[in-house]
Formats: C-alpha cells, sequence, structure tokens
C-alpha cells in the first residue's frame, strides 16, 4: 500500500505542437522528478533517442505488450500507437521519486479511472491563438504541411477535453508556462495558496474555438 514519502503523478497533455514535451523536459531536472517513457510505434524524428525520448516499437510487438495487461494507458493518435509500462511508474513512485507523464487526453483519462492511489496532479496546455500554433506546427513539421493542416484539425476536438484537467496553462512564454506549472506543483504539495483564474482560462477557451 502506498506510503506518505511516495512520490506523486503529474500528467502534462495539450494538443500537438502547445508544448508540453518540452515543459515536460524542464521539470525533470527538478530534484526527484523523472519522465515516464512512452512506447510508441511511430518512427523517432532527427533529434529523438530510442530509450531517452520514447521506446520505439513495431506494431506486433506493441500489441503484445497491450495483450500482457503490461500498460498503465495506451492509445491511438494521429494513425500511431502510444503507451506507457505500469511497472517502472509503481517503482518509481514507491522510491518516492515523482512522476511525469507526457500524454494526451485519452492517456490521461485512463490513468485518472484506474484511480490509483497516489496523488496527481493534471495540466493542460494551450496555445496563446490558432495562429500560433500552426506556425509552430508548420515549423516543426516543415517536410509535410499535410501534417500541420491534419493536427489543426484535430485540435478543435482536443481543446475540448480542458475540463477534465486540474489546471488549464497557456503556453504564450516557455519560460512563464514553466514557473506557472511549477507554483501550482509546490502550492499543491504544500496546500498553499494557488494563483489560478478559471474565469481567463474559459474566456481564452472561447477564443481559440470560434
Amino acid at each position: 500500500m502506498p506510503l506518505n514519502n511516495d512520490g506523486i503523478m503529474v500528467i502534462l497533455s495539450s494538443p500537438s505542437g502547445a508544448g508540453k514535451t518540452t515543459l515536460v523536459k524542464l521539470l525533470s531536472k527538478r530534484k526527484n522528478f523523472k519522465i515516464s517513457i512512452s512506447h510508441t510505434t511511430r518512427k523517432p524524428r532527427d533529434s529523438e533517442i530510442q530509450d531517452k525520448d520514447y521506446f520505439f516499437v513495431d506494431e506486433s510487438e506493441f500489441k503484445r505488450l497491450v495483450q500482457n495487461e503490461e500498460f498503465l494507458e495506451y492509445a491511438k493518435v494521429f494513425n500511431h500507437l502510444y503507451g506507457t509500462s505500469r511497472s517502472p511508474v509503481i517503482s518509481n513512485l514507491q522510491k518516492g521519486k515523482n512522476v511525469i507523464f507526457d500524454i494526451d487526453w485519452q492517456g490521461a483519462d485512463q490513468i485518472k479511472n484506474k484511480k490509483l492511489d497516489y496523488k496527481l496532479i493534471t495540466f493542460f496546455i494551450l496555445p496563446p491563438s490558432k495562429k500560433i500554433l500552426f506556425d509552430r506546427l508548420s515549423n516543426r513539421d516543415m517536410k509535410d504541411k499535410l501534417i500541420a493542416e491534419k493536427r489543426m484539425k484535430e485540435f478543435s476536438r482536443d481543446v475540448l477535453h480542458w475540463i477534465n484537467y486540474d489546471y488549464v496553462i497557456i503556453n504564450d512564454d516557455l519560460e512563464s508556462c514553466y514557473k506557472k506549472i511549477e507554483s501550482l506543483i509546490d502550492a499543491e504539495l504544500n496546500n498553499g495558496p494557488k494563483d489560478y483564474d478559471k474565469d481567463y482560462i474559459r474566456n481564452h477557451i472561447e477564443k481559440l474555438t470560434v
């Protein structure tokens, strides 16, 4: 049974291109914070390293892991499969390490529904505008503009899931966004005051979805 000195779980989700992966890497530099490395069937990007950014596997290996019930959560995102192995997550939590998840809303829902006996804090990251998001996606996926356009179509669906998260943070400036997340995690851990304006977030989402 989990103890008081066990680690906590922190989930960061976002529409594609809103910056959650960069924020996860920044959070992992904090003492006692570890990134949960996902399995995926997609091909690595040029800058990605096997077993560090992801465990890159083929579809048959991924399905074998699903069949063996080795995933804490898994989902299909943009025609690729992503999943989080249960064993390393639970092991790190029991050692008192805090585990950060870079997963989409489908995976976040699965973890929430499992009601694991560990503290869970969830964040949904949003871009300042749809134009800025498209620019980010276009720069990242320069080889194929169709990818950026497809992800923009998914954006309108993905953004609706903000309501299921503890906090929604607008990534208009990376350092500022990171500081807000860091501050809210500390407030949650220490029962401190939380600087969070849900009405402001609601208004921002209305602008993004018109």
